[in-house]
């Protein structure tokens, strides 16, 4: 299972599913959408338009800003 986790520096729910992740021992790829143009358009397609983060991708589908009991469901299922 390749995870993907799309941010900003400055996003509390960015900081709080990168720990979840963290805490459940979960492997992850960061991608700083402030420093990358094409994962800022990345995130923007996948999101209706909007620089909704964090996103996280997961093997190749992109959830935008889940709350914590959606991602553990996600990680469930994979």
């Amino acid at each position: 299972m390749a995870i993907r986790i799309y941010i900003t520096v400055s996003c509390g729910d960015c900081s709080r599913a990168k720990r979840f992740l963290e805490d459940k021992g979960v492997e992850f790829e960061e991608i700083n959408i402030e420093e990358d143009e094409q994962a800022a358009q990345l995130v923007m397609d996948n999101n209706g338009g909007k620089r909704r983060v964090p996103t996280i991708e997961i093997d190749g589908s992109y959830y935008g800003n889940p709350t914590l009991r959606q991602l553990a469901d996600l990680l469930a299922n994979y």
